[in-house]
């Protein structure tokens, strides 16, 4: 049997599955807590979970996560150092500690400036103590990478810490996006390297000597080697498995694949069994890099979305996840009593903080600068979890002067409250936890809105299923280039309210949608939630039979992709230059500098290939040549190698 372990380390959940290969079936699965302040702990707990009593027969163990996406969501990360060659930055940096050097290229890949050696090993010394790793961003490197080529080698002689090359990431035009993405890869590696490390001890814990392949944000795997050296490349790789895990189950070519997890959901659109690559590189917390990664659309509602109410009465869910009220009392059953005590208090009209908040020591962020008040909550915290309230008497200070919010917000605090996941708890629909805490929770947000909490109860399932609604309409108009979103455009709003609502306020019309491709829903909740989303959308709903394991699904039956470009550029002297992402190199015939720019293509995505683990692959050679037809003018050629590699378990693809 050819078995591979998949492990998806997520935002709340770690998934694992055992695939067979030959058989293409599941032969085990396993969903634990992910825990974020041991994360061995979490990943031992589900590879026991699997009741493998073999594990010395399985090949190859593959890994997806959503940590170095929630990293750059939440401005976590190690410290780093971003060099700048040959231009200042034009907006803000994901990094405290960056310098501007002379240097850089034009789009010829000519040096604009020469590079200053002294003013370069100046600039990286005062990054001395105060990074753990540097990125070297020049500009135009995509066009000529000696001076960062020169850059890293004075880094690793002054500094001996990790350093990365905007070029090596990206061969796409954007000096600042490519910096952005250096610089977050710098800012990665101990995330990465953490989780890697997490892995790999409990692999050897359980005698797996197979080889450790992370999956990228495309869906492909690369080597442990090669994640830890790039990171970054694993933006979004929870949601790309998910989609591989989804076309894998459902043998699906065209699709709307929804994954629902803890944190966000994530929609994406499959064509000829693929997902869509956003050319332009991917968006997260904010930040636009240059990652090649699936077109994914992330929306802040999960099982794990904190539900509110607002100062105006509105019922609020999402973005920011919290523990579930049903499963911290479950895990901390003396918060039950603290909960009903804080009823009679006066937190109901805090604005910062919601009836059945609990805090929690998250064991992270950046606990600099605290108060004398915040270092007393904080040290009482350490011990376990307590309401405003019950913290508060501990303290002798009043509630409302206690405001632990910017704990939360630097990640030293999390919170326990109310969640779509106590909603089912509370409906009798999933009720693995402590219920009674769920319809506590409901019942307090029902008490602060000043409605009954059947009423609560319902009118919070209606938000969430319009949240799941908007989402995926909003995703549709994304795939299809619409400039607008839904949720701000009054007109568009009134005919969704006619779907949602049909004959509320006495309508005289009501609306219907119809869609050509049906919705794939993977996660842990879309049994509870989708079915009623769809049928709203009218539109085809299949839910594989394991689709609460889809992302490890995923990781377990990916491939290698490695995408190389080289390009041919004409000059004024009748010449030829052509870029690889190595080196800048003329030619005086147009002949000479195409043979010169396949093989190197060819060669370079070969060794990327083997690189990131492949074992055997297939290579594909595109060209695109651009001429000025009516006067027979070369301007350019592009000609990309495209390596598909199967790895060291697959002798041939499935």
């Amino acid at each position: 049997m050819s078995l591979v372990l998949g492990i998806d380390a997520g935002g709340t959940y770690t998934d694992g599955v055992i695939l067979d290969l030959d058989s293409q079936q599941i032969v085990a699965k396993a969903k634990v807590m992910t825990t974020h302040n041991n994360l061995t702990a979490g990943i031992r707990r589900c590879l026991e979970g699997l009741r493998c009593d073999d594990f010395k027969a399985v090949k190859a163990v593959t890994l997806s996560t959503t940590l170095a996406t929630n990293a750059i969501v939440e401005g976590r990360g190690g410290e780093a150092g971003l060099l700048l060659i040959g231009c200042e930055p034009k907006d803000r940096l994901p990094v405290r500690h960056y310098q501007v050097i002379r240097g850089g290229h034009n789009v010829q890949g000519l040096p604009q400036e020469e590079f200053d050696q002294d003013e370069a090993r100046e600039a990286i010394r005062r990054f001395e103590g105060k990074v753990e790793a540097v990125a070297v961003s020049g500009y135009f490197s995509i066009r000529n990478p000696e001076h960062e080529l020169l850059a890293r080698d004075l880094v690793r002689e002054i500094l001996g810490v990790p350093v990365v090359c905007a070029h090596e990431l990206s061969a796409s035009l954007g000096f600042y996006e490519r910096s952005i993405t250096a610089a977050l890869n710098a800012r990665l590696i101990p995330v990465i390297a953490e989780l890697i490390d997490s892995v790999q001890k409990v692999l050897d814990q359980m005698g797996i000597s197979a080889p450790l392949l992370i999956v990228r944000g495309d869906g492909s795997l690369m080597s442990e080697q090669l994640a830890r050296e790039r990171p970054v490349e694993t933006i979004l790789s929870g949601p790309a498995a998910s989609i591989s895990g989804a076309t894998f189950l459902v043998k699906v070519k065209e699709a709307l694949v929804l994954d629902m997890g803890g944190t966000t959901t994530d929609i994406a659109i499959l064509h000829n069994g693929v997902p869509r690559i956003d050319e332009e590189g991917a968006v997260v917390g904010g930040w636009a890099t240059r990652v090649r990664a699936a077109e994914i659309n992330t929306y802040g509602v999960g099982g794990d979305s904190y539900i509110r109410v607002d100062r105006e009465g509105r019922i609020l869910v999402g973005p920011r996840r919290v523990l579930p009220l049903a499963l911290a009392v479950c895990e901390y059953p003396y918060l039950l009593d603290e909960l009903h005590r804080q009823e009679k208090g006066d937190v109901f009209s805090l604005a910062y903080s919601q009836p059945a908040d609990c805090y929690l020591y998250a064991g992270g962020g950046r606990a600099d600068f605290l108060s004398d008040t915040e270092k007393e909550a904080l040290e009482i915290l350490k011990n376990g979890p307590h309401t405003l309230s019950s913290l508060a008497e501990m303290m002798d200070v009043k509630p409302y002067l206690l405001n632990l919010e910017p704990l939360v917000d630097a990640g030293v605090l999390w919170k326990a409250s109310v969640t779509p996941t106590d909603i089912l708890h509370a409906r009798g629909l999933y009720t693995p936890w402590n219920r009674e805490a769920a319809v506590f929770g409901i019942r307090a947000l029902a008490k602060k809105k000043g409605v009954g909490f059947e009423e609560f109860l319902e009118l919070a399932w209606e938000s969430i299923l319009e949240k799941l609604f908007l989402a995926i309409l909003q995703s549709v108009l994304n795939f299809e280039n619409v400039g607008w979103q839904i949720g701000d455009e009054p007109g568009a709003m009134y005919f969704v309210n006619r779907i949602l609502k049909p004959g509320a306020n006495g309508a005289l019309f009501n609306c219907a949608l119809k869609f050509d491709i049906p919705l794939v829903a993977i996660g842990a909740p879309v049994q509870a939630y989708l079915p009623e989303v769809a049928k709203k959308l009218n539109m085809e709903l299949i839910i594989p039979p394991t689709a609460e394991v889809a992302n490890a699904v995923g990781a377990a039956s990916g491939k290698v992709v490695e995408v190389v470009e080289v390009l041919i550029k004409s000059r004024s002297d009748g010449g030829f230059t052509v870029h690889t992402p190595c080196e800048r190199k003329e030619f005086d015939s147009l002949a000479e500098a195409s043979e010169y720019a396949r093989s190197e293509a060819m060669r370079c995505a070969e060794l990327k290939a083997k690189k990131a683990g492949a074992a055997a692959y297939r290579l594909n050679v595109d060209r695109k040549d651009l001429y000025i037809r009516e006067w027979d003018l070369f301007i350019e050629s592009s000609i990309t190698a495209t390596a598909v590699g199967w790895p060291v378990w697959q002798e041939k693809p499935h």
